[in-house]
Parts: structure tokens; sequence; C-alpha cells
């Protein structure tokens, strides 16, 4: 049985309160700033494949920085198979488990939370759990473009710690990358170019319409997403494949390798002006996200960034020289062999890393400094995938403007930044208490 639900007029009382467009966080002591020894304590929202067997253990992994006290899903069955990872690394009972993510936000026992849903509802439970007080490591990326700048307005109102969970700008040979082109070995950057998988990881499942599950809240798995019936084939691995909740691969490896991209040329906070391409989806059945595309994305400065679906890799060229790695996490390649074992530690440019995104996490939420991959960049990644799915799908070039982040002169392409939010979960209704 899961935990009996907290009062949620108290928690109501006790949470951030937005007024005169100010964010007021309710005064909470963290328990690890009790005592030196006391660990952070964790609640993981959505323990589904990648939030059981990446973050939740890699949570585990760390017992002498924090301690997971809570799992919650609203699938039954994966939600008890966390809580046992978690009593099982514990060597006794004691984790606890919720079906719904407002009472793990409404607990005073826990000081921050992993949020690993399905996309279409990251933002709605990072706004709600900063609302709560809560620092927050959410899995990337947003769902539309604005309410990619929402999250990043509400965590810059905010005096919470925010990480996106990825985990690039740890992993050597990124980190490699981005620093010999940040500090010029390879001269001015001209052409970059992204490769990413075709149909990864559709996995066979009954795309049939079904009576729900016992123990799946299969509304609450819905949430701020259109109402359908429910299907094996929409939920965990699949979902990525339905626009409905997410934009295939271009929003979910992009989220990889164009941020490392976004990175090497120093436009992490920044953005293409013009985007042009074509793509294809699958031809019938709900799997309706693009699948197959060449995309083509121009800087203000010129520099060129290609996106295509031909497979794994990451190329960046520059006026002296290029930088290659094919594939995921495969060794770099460079015009200059020399670059590959240059000493890094004497460049003048010294990018931000960690032994990974948790561990960062972690440190940050002592340090109260910025993680290593802050909120703002995850935005600017997520924008550019959502840019170039809106161009595909109106099949024209279309042009854009980082700073105000809007489409110039198109109020078709401008309409697609947003989408409607199911009641009863409207982000608006959410925050304003």
């Amino acid at each position: 049985m899961t935990e009996q639900k907290f009062e949620r007029r108290q928690f109501l009382k006790t949470s951030l309160v937005v007024a005169t467009g100010a964010i007021v966080i309710p005064t909470i002591i963290p328990s690890w700033a009790k005592g030196a020894n006391d660990k952070i304590t964790i609640g993981m929202i959505g323990v589904g494949i990648h939030g059981t067997s990446y973050n939740l253990k890699s949570y585990l992994n760390i017992p002498d920085k924090c301690q997971v006290v809570a799992v919650c899903d609203v699938d039954e069955g994966l939600m008890q198979k966390a809580r046992l990872m978690v009593d099982e690394a514990k060597g006794g009972k004691g984790c606890k488990t919720f079906s719904d993510f407002r009472d793990i936000l409404a607990r005073n026992d826990i000081d921050a939370v992993q949020i690993s849903t399905p996309d279409h509802w990251h933002v709605h439970q990072a706004i709600m759990a900063l609302q709560a007080g809560k620092d927050v490591c959410c899995e990337k990326p947003t769902w539309t473009i604005d309410l990619g700048r929402k999250l990043v307005n509400a965590v810059d109102r905010s005096s919470r710690i925010f990480q996106t969970s990825l985990e690039d700008r740890s992993v050597a040979v990124y980190y490699r990358m981005a620093q010999l082109a940040r500090n010029g070995h390879i001269g001015k950057i001209t052409k970059m170019r992204v490769g990413l998988p075709v149909n990864f990881n559709i996995r066979p499942a009954d795309t049939s319409a079904q009576p729900v599950p016992k123990g799946l809240d299969w509304e609450m798995w819905l949430g701020p997403a259109p109402f359908s019936p429910y299907s094996p084939g929409r939920t965990n691995g699949n979902f990525r494949w339905c626009s409905d909740y997410s934009l295939g691969t271009i929003s979910d490896w992009g989220a990889h390798l164009i941020d490392d991209a976004q990175w090497c040329n120093g436009t992490e906070k920044w953005g293409p002006v013009e985007v042009e391409g074509i793509g294809s989806a699958l031809a019938e059945g709900y799997y309706n996200n693009f699948i197959k595309y060449n995309l083509t994305f121009r800087y203000g400065n010129g520099t060129e960034l290609k996106v295509h679906s031909n497979g794994l890799e990451i190329y960046i060229e520059g006026d002296k020289g290029w930088l290659l790695v094919e594939g995921w996490n495969k060794p770099l390649q460079a015009s200059d062999p020399e670059l590959l074992t240059l000493d890094l530690n004497r460049e003048k440019v010294q990018l931000y890393t960690a032994k990974n995104e948790h561990v960062n996490f972690l440190d940050c939420i002592r340090s109260r400094k910025e993680t290593y991959h802050p909120v703002e960049d995850m935005h600017r990644t997520a924008t550019i995938a959502q840019m170039g799915c809106i161009a595909m799908t109106l099949q024209r070039k279309l042009q854009w403007d980082p700073a105000k982040e809007e489409f110039v002169n198109d109020a078709e392409a401008n309409a697609m930044r947003h989408r409607k939010e199911r009641d009863p979960w409207k982000l608006e209704d959410l925050i304003v208490l």
C-alpha cells in the first residue's frame, strides 16, 4: 500500500506563492543543514526504465552524500520495484511509496526531487517542486518552447538549485571536445554536424486501445497531455514516438548531442537565427513524431549546424581544423592528433565539469552554487529541437529571434510554441495560489 496522502490544504498553505511577479519559497530547514553528517534526502518522481536503471541507481551508489527516502510512480508495479531497490541497498525497510507526486512535494523531510517522468510532465512537476521548496534534478527535455521559458523564469525567481539530468558534461570525450573548441584549437567554428539515431529503441508493443491495467493511474499518467484511451504502446519506453508527449529522437538524443554542439560553440545560452529542413514520420498509427530528418540551422555569425537522423555523431569544424566523435561516447578524432593528448589543465578556458550530474547536483545543494547543466542551457537545446520540428511540420524555412524567443513575422509558427494543457493541469492554475 502507498503512504496515506498528506492534507493538500496544508501543503498549499506552506507552498510557494506567486504574487507581483515574485516567487516566495517557504522557509524549510533541509535535513542536511542540521548537522555536518546529515545526508540530503531525495524523493524519486517517476521510476520507469531510466528513472531506476540510471537515476535511482546513481543515487544509491553515493550513500555518503544522500539518502533516497521515497519513490513515486503512477504504476504500482514500477513503484514497488523501485522501493525494493532502495530497501535492499539500505539493508532494511523504510522507503516510502506514493502514487501522486504531490504527496512527495508535501513532505518536509524531503530536501530534493529527481524527476524522471515522460517529457510532457517535466515543467509542471519541476515548477511545482520549486513551489514546494525543493531542489530539483529533472530529466530533459521541455515539452514546448513556451513552457521551457516558464521553467527558466521560475528557477531564476526562486532560491532553489536546478540540475538538468544530463551526463554529457561529465563524459570525458565530450568535455575534451568542448575544451578544445572553446580554447580555439580548431580556430573559428564554421560548421557543426550532429547525427542522431533512426527509430531508436521503438519497442514492440500492442498499440490497440485497452482497459487500464490494475495498479496504473492512467489519468495521472496523461496529466496535461490530451486525453487518449490507454494503450500499452503509449507508455514507458514508447511514449517518445507520440507527439502528445514528446518529439522523438530529435529532442531525446538531441538533448545530448545538440547540447554538446552548443557547448562547443559557446552558445549554450543562445541559439540559431534560422532553420530549414525536411523530415518524415511513420506512415500510420499514433507514432507520429519525425523519425527521419535533415535540418540546417544557422547562427547569427554564419556558423552552420546540420542535424540528421543517419546515425550518432558530432562533428565540429573550424577554419584551422576539425573534431569528430562517431557513435555515442566513442574515441575523439581530430585533424591534428596532438589535440588528443594535449593537457587540458593548462588551457585558459576551463569549462565546468563534475563526476556526474547527480554528484554535481548534491554538491550544489550544499554549496548553493549553480549546477554544471543549468536550466537555461536545457531550454535552449530543447528549443533547437522544437524549432526543427516546427519547420518540418510547416515545410518552410523559418527565421528565429533568440532574444525574443519567437519566429519572425510568422504567426502560424509562433502558435506552435505552445500546447493546450488539459484540465486540471494548466500550469497557470497550478502556480497561482
